[in-house]
């Protein structure tokens, strides 16, 4: 798809005029116009505004010529999963399972490939050449090599211990020991508790990332037991396959 018809699209799609589009970008209606019939091209001070306008990547606005991809697990990145820094802008290197609210979400490579490989593997590819795979291309990608420049210096790392001690203090009932915690984006987490008046309750954001873990049942059975996280509060639950019939167990400020 060209530039122009791109822009065109997504103005109508957020119900804006070429005027109205203009003033928030701080061009002449004519301009917009001129960029819808191929006439001209958004110079690259205006590209990015529009793509945080739009919330899409640059890319997107100019036909996807070439494919981004994340540089901390390589996975392509579309529009709806680009991460966001803090201050809602995108992050146009890394998806937002790798990078949230200006914090890298994994410093160690090896955790890193154990999640991939359970989302990866698949009939096509076994569980060794995922692994294989990841062991060769993950080095190469900009994060892992600049690892040490854009490091915490393991302040996250620490802070997820820190969460780790506190959730495994609850001592849960038949709750086995937590060892890790994960990041999870709230759309895949964020399950209906159902209330006694019948009614259901979601506690989450579906656009934010926690860390989280999930843990079979000492008890045994189907159900499992679900820990998510943040700077804020603790959550615990547990639910059958697929998160059916989901239910809280605890809801804990921090």
């Amino acid at each position: 798809m060209e530039t122009k018809t791109v822009i065109q699209e997504l103005r109508i799609k957020h119900g804006m005029s070429q005027e109205e589009l203009a003033g928030k970008l701080f061009v002449t209606r004519q301009a917009v116009s001129r960029w819808e019939t191929g006439e001209t091209t958004p110079n690259t001070d205006t590209l990015k505004l529009l793509s945080e306008l739009f919330g899409v990547s640059i890319n997107t606005l100019l036909g996807a010529p070439a494919k981004l991809i994340c540089q901390c697990c390589g996975m392509p990145l579309e529009d709806g999963i680009i991460s966001h820094e803090k201050d809602g802008t995108l992050n146009r290197d890394y998806c937002k399972w790798c990078y949230a609210d200006g914090k890298y979400m994994y410093s160690s490579i090896d955790d890193l490939i154990e999640v991939c490989v359970k989302n990866m593997t698949s009939a096509e590819h076994t569980e060794n050449e995922v692994r294989e795979y990841l062991k060769a291309t993950l080095p190469q990608l900009d994060y892992w090599k600049r690892y040490e420049q854009l490091s915490d210096v393991g302040e996250f790392e620490r802070f997820k211990q820190t969460l780790i001690d506190e959730i495994n203090a609850l001592q849960i009932e038949g709750m086995p020991k937590l060892d890790k915690l994960g990041a999870l984006v709230g759309s895949f987490v964020n399950l209906p508790y159902r209330l006694p008046n019948g009614s259901t309750v979601k506690f989450l954001d579906d656009s934010t990332t926690y860390l989280g873990n999930q843990l079979e049942s000492e008890f045994g059975g189907k159900r499992c037991f679900g820990v998510l996280a943040n700077m804020e509060f603790i959550l615990v639950c547990t639910y059958e396959e697929g998160g059916k019939d989901p239910e809280l167990v605890l809801y804990k400020k921090r």
